[in-house]
């Protein structure tokens, strides 16, 4: 959530560069109920000295003998207007936090402001050349090996849930445990957590309320199925002061993760390339503010790490405005590419948010010299998703004879029978 004192200093300005994130953006709501805000606490400060006088005369009054009923009435007609005006004030302040609570992050100053996507700027790239530029589609190739079993997932539990059979269970489990260890080298404490949360958790990490709709539900006990573990990594530490010595705090977590994906989606997107369900190693941390941006860089450099490791082509770009997610203020984009769909996609989405979670879960650290809390940094990163990668292995290292070679830091390089 972003700083209400801050889009008021230079609401304009700040609109401007939010609408080359979202074109509808529109802060004039806010102006205006702020200003109704200023206006109900000045005329409640008028009150209370109205009130204050209006008791001294009274007693004034008192003590000579005077007739006081019509300033008693005066003083109770003050009160009940002070009353209404009081909850007057408190919606006001909660239609205020209502609008701002659905607003976007504001883009660092690095990020260019464009709302296409298509502009997004790569950087980096690495991995083996030359690309291998066709192949066989994933899906193909794995229902040949009898690797997935998409028609078994539709059954249990609908389209886009897919079941992972035997060699490619273990390749996925690999891949897993390959992440963990790599991210635990690294510094990144692992941690299991728990894949149903509550509503304050997916508010403070930002799906809700704004993507409330693309989450699962489990209404009777008020729970959510996560999108991705940084929900509940980024809660670890809500409503905390932290002292400032423990930080940078560095967690790692596997979970599943779970996306309505509402909305139709091409035949160039059929098998794992976008399903509801799938597995992702996250990468989270909390920083100091003055450290988070070269923490970005660090963890996308990890990213980076994990898939060179696997000897697949890869790339990284830095987003444009407009691609931006919402909580974020920076992002990078590690990207594989894969033959069998003739383009590049995204493994590893690694984003500052700066304060914006912080503020929304009211996480804060415990400022070295002022000793005053201050709200911390969160960044996030996928490190890594498997769902992409089976993809990229299987249509990268598919051999001659119809085999699937491993990539040689997953169980020796084996290829399965």
């Amino acid at each position: 959530m972003l700083d209400l004192k801050r889009l008021l200093q230079d609401p304009d300005g700040t609109q401007a560069i939010l609408r080359k994130r979202d074109p509808s953006v529109d802060l004039s709501p806010l102006v205006t109920l702020d200003q109704e805000r200023r206006e109900a606490i000045q005329r409640d400060e008028q009150l209370k000295a109205e009130q204050k006088a209006g008791a001294a005369e009274i007693g004034q009054l008192k003590r000579t003998g005077g007739d006081t009923a019509a300033l008693e009435d005066r003083m109770r007609a003050l009160k009940e207007e002070g009353r209404v005006l009081e909850e007057r004030r408190k919606a006001i302040e909660d239609e205020l936090i209502a609008l701002v609570e659905i607003l976007p992050n504001i883009p660092h100053g690095t990020v260019p402001l464009d709302l296409d996507k298509k502009n997004n700027r790569v950087i980096r790239e690495g991995g083996p050349r030359p690309l291998r530029e066709k192949s066989e589609h994933h899906l193909d190739i794995a229902n040949r090996l009898g690797w997935l079993d998409f028609e078994a997932g539709a059954r249990i539990a609908g389209s886009g849930f897919p079941v992972y059979v035997g060699d490619g269970f273990r390749l996925e489990c690999a891949l897993l445990n390959y992440f963990l260890e790599r991210n635990a080298t690294a510094g990144y404490v692992p941690m299991g957590m728990p894949q149903l949360n509550n509503a304050a958790s997916l508010y403070a990490s930002g799906q809700f309320p704004k993507f409330r709709e693309q989450v699962y539900q489990v209404p009777q006990d008020d729970l959510y199925l996560i999108p991705t573990s940084e929900v509940a990594l980024c809660n670890l530490h809500r409503d905390e002061i932290l002292e400032p010595e423990r930080l940078p705090l560095k967690y790692t977590a596997y979970t599943a993760c779970f996306r309505r994906e509402a909305g139709a989606h091409g035949a160039h997107e059929r098998g794992l390339i976008r399903v509801h369900q799938f597995n992702k190693v996250e990468l989270f941390l909390f920083t100091k503010p003055e450290e988070s941006y070269d923490a970005l860089e660090a963890m996308t450099a990890h990213a980076e790490s994990l898939v060179e490791g696997l000897g697949l082509p890869w790339r990284t770009s830095l987003l444009v405005s407009g691609d931006l997610g919402s909580q974020a203020t920076k992002t990078y984009d590690v990207e594989v590419w894969l033959p069998g769909q003739q383009a590049w996609y995204e493994v590893s989405s690694c984003s500052n948010c700066e304060d914006y979670q912080a503020r929304r879960g009211n996480i804060r650290y415990r400022d070295p010299e002022t000793r005053k809390p201050r709200f911390v940094h969160t960044l996030n990163g996928s490190g890594l998703a498997t769902s992409r990668l089976f993809v990229a292995i299987l249509e990268n290292n598919l051999q001659e004879d119809g085999s699937v070679r491993w990539p040689e830091v997953l169980m020796g390089g084996r290829v399965p029978a």
